[in-house]
């Protein structure tokens, strides 16, 4: 069916893609005047975000210069680009793209208007051979309102009698306006009726569609060189109609780039000086990567849900992702989140921090815990529920307030946030059936540390609020998960020992298993790519440097020989040397990565080496006091940034592949930039300032290290029921609901009861006396349930042993 006048033809367009995530720069205005992110690639925007950081509404606008006969050049393929920052730690930027065959330079400036939701270039178009009059511009824009590349409309219209080009789709409009005439406009289908299309079929502009409805559309127009002097301001305004994106445009303009520019970059270089100097030290020749990570991280939150700072402004492999893919990284971890505001504090920026922790505050969940991931509104994205991510908001406020980034008062009103947080832990700690560690079910070194170090963390704040019970309670079970670690994760007289010469090594994630003996993994994880082991029994063993969270959160010594055999293992199976320095992949049989000929992740693939575990491995070495180890991967993490200054979320780590712009030690199609990554880094720095490790949690480092603790019980409940107790421990049962325990230590000869304590976490608990029991005796017990009125009608035994708890 032909399409009306002046309406395109080809609807609805080929299915629309994101594009590269391989960022150069990353911005926004420090306003909440402005509701705008920017993000650049290749030279040219890459995704904008409006109104809202989680919410993509571009996927691209650059350049496309022909001469009109038989000269065609497209800005981001056909020339190389530079880009500097206006100003140290300013996320603004100068773009120089130079055409390869020499015949013209694009200069830009490019930067987000403090005042309004517009995004604005500055153009000089500089010709290189010929005059500015042998060549014609084109501008090329495609509209992804509302994070959809389906469904848009596009129209070329006025506002106020200035002419425009228009988009719109579900309450949310952009319109491009320009500070010279345009020569001509159209709008199109992609892959049918486009600019693109029309330009590359004839040199020029030779359709003049006026609108294209419903599907996937972009916007093209030609800039008047000649009006300019090759010199020309685009404004891109954003608002929930047609009108309101017009006027944001035309108000730029009116006020001009300067305007913009000077308070952009005020305010940052202001926000900056607020910041320690732990560049100090450093020169000023090449790039200031503290100055860009504080900048990045910075960037990332969303100033209309203060403190919510989402993964990345990026989308992994985009351009092969569509809108069946709506979250990329625009999505709010809480762990992710709380690392990255651990940057920020590790900078001095504490106003920050508690906004982050207001945020926190907001989205958490009614039963304590925090989506796997979410939108800004807190609405959940995925449907996991991963334990370490309602750990680390409690040692984040643990850390705020021994940083003295909160005040009592700031304390105080983030205690019922961590009273509900610990509550949540150690219902359903340390593993609950939901619990997955990215993939994979089971115990991981990472997030039990963290949960350990977390229910500490919240038993101190307890005792600051009045509430010795819980405090008491949570230090309890924390030593029981902690003397528990080496049961669960910690493996012995496998190949892996033989071959590396090692007593053992801690695993990433280990299988929960019904029966509690020592590195019992006789049930079968299904794991794609996974190493098979094959010891007494076939296990599968997933090896990573997340065992150095044990000493990260202070539960090790980086000196305790099991952590020296797990990093020699991990170094065997793990770490790459680039031309950089070393570097380490997650796990073994991570498929979280490019294929092996370089096509994108699809849902399998080669896991690829991460700069972040440099970073991390870093502070470890600086945990066992090896300052220039941890300095040589300092400068290791500094030259994994790409050129423009950008960490990634991983490293191409096999032989380059120019034609997927892939190569050795380089950035990857995964997430760029990685907010956590320049959080670690930043880190890292206040970490070799200070000359310790920042964001330790000392109560583990007291209570296990220096006063080497010990539990005295072990705990029986439904949902982690164990079968055997070390003689002389007590063992505890712990319900969901109030109860009377009849127990026998003799077979029922004799019994004796014991009424339930109400912990005030949603736990009940009672401790039978079992400690004068000896080993081959039997603990059998049955439950009458106070509310319900009735016994359960089933017994169960824990059966006494001589094996010690390890520690």
């Amino acid at each position: 069916m032909d399409a009306p006048d002046g309406y395109a033809p080809g609807w609805p367009g080929i299915p629309a893609r994101w594009t590269s995530s391989a960022k150069s720069g990353v911005g926004t205005a420090l306003s909440d005047k402005s509701r705008v992110w920017f993000t650049l690639s290749h030279g040219i925007f890459n995704e904008i975000y409006y109104p809202r950081i989680d919410q993509a509404c571009v996927r691209d606008m650059g350049l496309i210069v022909t001469d009109g006969a038989d000269f065609l050049s497209e800005e981001k393929r056909d020339t190389t680009s530079e880009l500097r920052w206006l100003a140290k730690g300013v996320p603004a930027f100068h773009l120089f793209n130079t055409c390869r065959l020499g015949r013209y330079r694009i200069e830009k400036k490019i930067l987000a208007d403090p005042q309004r939701d517009t995004v604005l270039q500055q153009t000089r178009f500089v010709a290189q051979k010929g005059q500015v009059s042998d060549y014609r511009l084109y501008v090329l824009l495609a509209p992804h309102l509302g994070n959809h590349g389906a469904g848009n409309t596009a129209w070329i219209g006025e506002y106020k009698g200035q002419p425009m080009l228009f988009a719109e789709r579900d309450g949310n409009a952009l319109a491009l306006a320009c500070s010279v005439p345009w020569m001509k406009c159209s709008v199109g289908f992609v892959g049918f009726s486009d600019g693109w299309q029309d330009i590359t079929s004839h040199q020029q502009m030779a359709w003049d569609y006026a609108r294209a409805e419903n599907g996937n559309v972009a916007l093209t127009a030609e800039v008047d060189l000649q009006a300019g002097g090759g010199e020309f301001v685009l404004a891109l305004g954003f608002g929930r109609n047609a009108a309101e994106a017009g006027n944001r445009a035309r108000a730029t303009l009116q006020d001009g780039f300067e305007a913009a520019r000077s308070k952009y970059v005020r305010q940052w270089s202001g926000w900056q000086e607020t910041l320690l100097q732990l560049d100090k030290n450093r020169s000023d020749n090449g790039q200031n990567l503290y100055r860009t990570s504080t900048a990045v991280v910075r960037a990332h939150e969303a100033f209309n849900f203060p403190g919510g700072i989402i993964a990345s402004l990026s989308i992994p492999w985009g351009f092969s992702k569509g809108d069946n893919d709506l979250g990329g990284y625009h999505l709010a971890w809480p762990r992710d989140l709380a690392e990255s505001a651990g940057g920020l504090l590790a900078a001095g920026a504490h106003r920050e921090v508690r906004r982050v922790l207001c945020y926190l505050q907001a989205t958490q969940e009614a039963d304590g815990h925090w989506a796997q991931n979410m939108w800004l509104d807190g609405s959940p994205y995925w449907n996991g529920i991963q334990m370490d991510e309602t750990a680390l908001p409690v040692l984040l406020v643990d850390l705020a307030r021994r940083e003295k980034a909160l005040d009592t008062a700031d304390v105080a009103r983030f205690w019922p946030m961590v009273r509900q947080a610990a509550a949540y832990l150690v219902r359903n700690g340390p593993v609950s059936p939901q619990d997955r560690w990215e993939e994979d079910p089971g115990y991981s070194p990472f997030t039990v540390a963290a949960e350990i170090a977390a229910l500490l963390a919240a038993a101190d704040l307890a005792d600051l609020h009045h509430e010795p019970g819980i405090a008491r309670y949570l230090r309890e079970t924390a030593d029981v998960w902690h003397a528990s670690i080496d049961r669960w994760m910690f493996v012995t007289g496998t190949d892996w020992c033989r071959k590396y010469d090692v007593a053992g090594y801690y695993v990433r994630i280990a299988p929960v298993v019904k029966e509690e003996g020592v590195s019992r993994f006789l049930e079968s994880i299904a794991v794609k790519n996974v190493t098979t082991d094959q010891a007494e029994s076939p296990v599968c063993h997933l090896v990573s440097p997340d065992a150095l969270a044990l000493v990260r959160f202070g539960l090790r010594a980086a000196d305790d020989p099991r952590i020296r055999d797990t990093v020699k293992v991990v170094d065997a199976l793990l770490k790459v040397e680039a031309p950089q320095g070393p570097i380490w992949h997650r796990y073994n049989g991570d498929g979280y990565g490019e294929h092996e000929d370089g096509e994108p992740f699809d849902g399998t693939g080669i896991g690829r080496v991460w700069p972040l575990l440099t970073g991390e491995r870093a502070h470890f070495e600086l945990a066992a006091g090896r300052v220039q180890e941890a300095k040589r991967l300092q400068a290791a993490l500094e030259s994994f940034a790409s050129a423009d200054g950008l960490l990634s979320e991983q490293i191409w780590d096999a032989p380059d592949l120019p034609d997927r712009e892939l190569f050795f030690g380089r950035p990857s199609g995964s997430a760029m930039p990685l907010v956590w990554a320049h959080a670690e880094y930043l880190k890292l720095l206040r970490s070799l300032s200070d000359g310790r490790v920042f964001d330790i949690p000392p109560q583990p480092v007291a209570r296990y290290l220096t006063e080497n603790t010990e539990a005295f019980c072990l705990v029986w409940r439904f949902n982690h029921k164990i079968h055997s107790l070390p003689a002389g421990k007590i063992l505890r049962i712990e319900t969901l609901a109030p109860a009377v325990i009849r127990w026998s230590p003799d077979e029922w000869n004799t019994s004796q009861e014991i009424r339930t304590n109400d912990t005030g976490l949603g736990i009940h608990s009672a401790d039978l006396a079992t400690g004068s029991l000896t080993e081959g005796k039997q603990a059998r017990f049955t439950f009458y349930w106070l509310e319900a009125g009735h016994w359960e009608g089933v017994d169960w035994g824990v059966s006494i042993g001589a094996a010690q708890l390890g520690g």
